[in-house]
């Protein structure tokens, strides 16, 4: 698997956000966009997550601000997600006052995982 190797975007609190476990092998976005949709990532980490847990190697459970506009938020940015990198799932679930965004990739991308739940802690924190 190939990683971006290019300077660091900043993130909505300045701090750079690591692009390393981006896959550029599969990552249809093009290479102008990429640091965009990471830090639309990076500002829903830090303004709309409650908790990040790995519940399994290959699995990464988000739980959100239960609002509809969160909900519509991380649908949009879901969709266009999975759009250029197949091999994301995402499951975004509203339940009893709770709203829960879980992400799903194969064995052999959990470092891609392990990526965005690093930058998902950090911003959540």
């Amino acid at each position: 698997m190939t990683l971006l190797n290019r300077p660091e975007p900043a993130s909505t609190s300045g701090a750079p956000i690591g692009l390393a476990w981006v896959p550029v092998d599969t990552c249809r976005l093009p290479t102008d966009e990429q640091p965009m949709r990471l830090a639309a990532f990076e500002d829903l980490f830090a303004t709309k997550v409650l908790a990040v847990e790995r519940t399994a190697p290959t699995r990464l459970r988000l739980d959100l601000e239960a609002e509809p506009e969160t909900a519509a938020r991380v649908g949009e940015l879901a969709l266009r997600e999975a759009d250029c990198c197949g091999f994301f799932t995402f499951t975004l679930t509203a339940a009893q006052g709770t709203l829960t965004l879980e992400v799903s990739v194969p064995a052999q991308r959990a470092g891609v995982l392990d990526g965005l739940a690093d930058q998902a802690r950090r911003a959540a924190s």
